[in-house]
């Protein structure tokens, strides 16, 4: 009889996404040797990870809560919900142009501390409303840097409202360009989108090369009265080159998710507690999403959309499957195939797929897998995870 398979919860999550679990599943905070982990913000970075657990879900896009590389090197597939959130997050862009565009906030706080009877009260907002005149979007530019998920569902509602788009993504999937209007005009780099865009909104992880993407030096060359977007990540904008440009006028606004005790004191910055993906519908999508991903990964080895392994699937055709997690080295598919045909066994199917320095294989035979070629078959240098799935 098969193990029952655990797995342990960190956070609170949906209900609707538990529910896509198998019901042979034991689930909940404190289940002990996971076999997967579903999280969405607890840093994990510090915890104990059980030798136990093959793979951990973030039921979000965003994955620095997550030791990746340190999961990487023990085999450990780490899946994320990229597009789960995407509505969320543009409906937020949009009401974050908007308050950009027409002075909300500014107007808000005014009224917020007027005092005075009504009639006192109607004098001081004639004379005070003339502070706070705004314009319209159709006709401005909106650029986008990041033409993923989110940033195509952003350009789409922008178009609507009769907005131009401009956009920049160096490394834009085959899939996100079919998901992209034909309307958008593709910019030549982030510094020409900058020179061009009457609103700039970033949708990029934030990696290496991301980090301080908006810095003092493209804030000099933006065009004047910007108003700068950010739902991505705070680490892609420097704060420092945002609040001088802010200061000097060149941005007329800085509308962000992220509260920062540098700039939340300026009239003209606007913070939002992390709300990107904080509605029902986008908790619940992340859920889903990640519960079927981790169910399939452990029941057939399946994988899609792992941050640290590529996405591999194979139908099943036999009842006995191997799932190889391995270093992406030459040689490794000869390793595995002349180990399972020394046995004696017939591939009955076979799949490879590398991304970066890992790899993951999939192995199909006609007949069950003996205990001695399993440790064989990890014993192979590069051999990060071995599993046996008999059906």
């Amino acid at each position: 009889m098969a193990t029952r398979k655990k797995i342990l919860t960190l956070n609170a999550i949906s209900r609707k996404g538990l529910a896509r679990l198998p019901d042979s599943y034991a689930v909940g905070s404190d289940v002990s040797d996971p076999d997967g982990i579903l999280v969405r913000s607890q840093v994990m970075h510090e915890m104990p990870i059980p030798d136990s657990v093959l793979a951990i879900g973030r039921a979000g896009a965003g994955t620095n809560n997550i030791p990746v590389k340190a999961m990487s090197a023990r085999g450990v597939v780490v899946f994320n919900a990229p597009g789960a959130n995407a509505n969320a997050v543009k409906e937020l862009v949009i009401a974050g142009m908007l308050m950009g565009a027409r002075n909300l906030i500014p107007a808000l706080n005014f009224v917020m501390g007027l005092q005075g009877d009504a009639e006192s009260l109607h004098k001081q907002v004639e004379a005070g409303k003339k502070h706070f005149v705004g314009h319209e979007l159709p006709g401005r530019t909106l650029g986008i840097v990041g033409l993923g998920a989110i940033g195509s569902l952003v350009a789409d509602a922008a178009l609507r409202l009769g907005m131009h788009v401009i956009g920049f993504d160096p490394e834009i999937t085959v899939d996100a360009a079919w998901r992209l209007p034909g309307q958008v005009k593709k910019a030549a780099s982030v510094d020409d989108l900058l020179k061009h865009a009457d609103f700039v909104s970033l949708h990029t992880p934030l990696v290496p090369a991301t980090r301080d993407l908006i810095n003092a030096d493209r804030i000099r060359h933006v065009k004047k009265g910007c108003v700068l977007l950010n739902f991505a990540r705070d680490g892609i904008v420097n704060e420092e080159a945002v609040l001088a440009g802010l200061n000097e006028n060149r941005l007329h606004a800085y509308v962000c998710d992220f509260p920062s005790n540098l700039l939340r004191q300026h009239p003209r910055f606007v913070a939002l507690p992390h709300l990107g993906a904080s509605t029902e519908e986008a908790e619940e999508n992340c859920a889903i999403m990640v519960a079927e991903q981790i169910t399939d990964y452990l029941e057939n080895g399946n994988i899609l959309n792992a941050v640290n392994f590529p996405s591999v699937s194979m139908p099943r055709e036999s009842a006995y499957r191997l799932a190889i997690a391995n270093a992406n080295v030459p040689n490794m598919l000869g390793q595995i195939s002349t180990a399972v045909a020394g046995a004696g066994l017939n591939i009955h199917n076979m799949v490879n797929k590398s991304k970066g320095d890992m790899a993951f294989t999939l192995v199909d035979v006609d007949s069950a897998v003996r205990e001695s070629v399993l440790t064989q078959l990890a014993g192979i240098e590069g051999v990060l995870r071995l599993r046996y799935l008999p059906n």
